[in-house]
């Protein structure tokens, strides 16, 4: 029988396991362990979460003693008893869920009253947290028969006091957008992950994404159209149900629930980054393409 461990070396070394098993590592600590080779390294459980091999110190840093890389060095790491984790089982990781599956088309001359319906069951909806500090809840704005959606992530201030999404800096910038597609706002649909505006505009919360995205699966089966850009990385996350960083996910098409998925950056980055905007551009024109779409005359 292997010998106990302390609660702190035991959570430490619980820790230590989610961390390996959010890299892919699923199996290594189920493996027997050399209790000779174990026996040579050592490292204080306080520090045993953190993502290196030892412990950094100043003086180097490597994954093995007494070699130096930099300012630190890392000492030894401890032994790991082979059953040490049978009574202690290992929450699964959090994953983006599986999305509804897709509904049958509606009529177009259906789809304003189906878009209805879906509010009115939301209702003043207490499903998640968010609920707590909205003034409005936001559910979409536009035209029931689009050819074209945005997404975004959530509501912010301006969005929140008036019940639409995309009307603050960021909308009217998304306005531009919009019309230098060759379009207007009246002619697209947009909506957003979470309804209800995150405090302090944070990133929606797995449990607030996992409550919303539903109803948001729910309008784009509805609407039905031809091409859906995601705004940023938290849209494109909760579409295609993986993360990913933005820069592998623009500049190609995806499909998401039969329908072109395109990703670019949100209007509320390009505001604080205008250099970005020439590659939102880009990725836009790839819309526009897939749409059949010509930019408007200058003239």
């Amino acid at each position: 029988m292997a010998p106990s461990l302390d609660p702190a070396t035991r959570a430490a070394l619980l820790t230590r396991v989610r961390f390996y098993r959010d890299l892919g590592l699923t199996e290594f600590y189920r493996r027997p362990v050399d209790p000779e080779l174990a026996a040579q390294w050592t490292v204080e459980p306080e520090n045993l979460g953190a993502p290196a091999v030892g412990v950094a110190v100043p003086g180097s840093t490597s994954g093995f003693s007494g070699e130096r890389v930099g300012e630190h060095e890392l000492q030894p790491a401890p032994a790991l008893q082979p059953h040490f984790l049978e009574d202690q089982p290992i929450p699964p990781r959090k994953l983006i869920p599986a999305p509804p599956q897709v509904a049958a088309a509606t009529p177009p001359a259906d789809r304003a009253a189906a878009l209805e319906l879906i509010r009115e069951e939301i209702g003043e909806c207490t499903r998640c947290p968010l609920h707590a500090g909205r003034q409005k809840l936001v559910f979409g704005d536009g035209s029931p028969t689009a050819r074209l959606m945005f997404v975004g992530e959530g509501p912010g201030a301006d969005e929140d006091a008036q019940g639409l999404p995309f009307v603050g800096k960021a909308g009217q910038l998304l306005n531009n957008m919009i019309a230098a597609m060759g379009l207007k706002r009246e002619e697209v649909y947009i909506a957003n992950v979470v309804k209800c505006r995150p405090p302090g505009n944070r990133v929606p919360e797995q449990e607030e994404g996992a409550t919303c995205s539903p109803f948001l699966f729910r309008q784009i089966d509805v609407v039905r159209p031809e091409v859906l850009v995601a705004l940023g990385a938290t849209a494109a996350t909760w579409l295609l149900g993986r993360r990913q960083p933005l820069a592998g996910l623009r500049g190609r098409v995806h499909s998401v629930r039969g329908t072109k998925l395109i990703v670019t950056y949100h209007p509320a980055y390009l505001l604080r980054d205008p250099r970005q905007k020439k590659e939102a551009w880009a990725d836009l024109q790839i819309a526009m393409r897939e749409l059949g779409l010509k930019p408007p005359s200058k003239e």
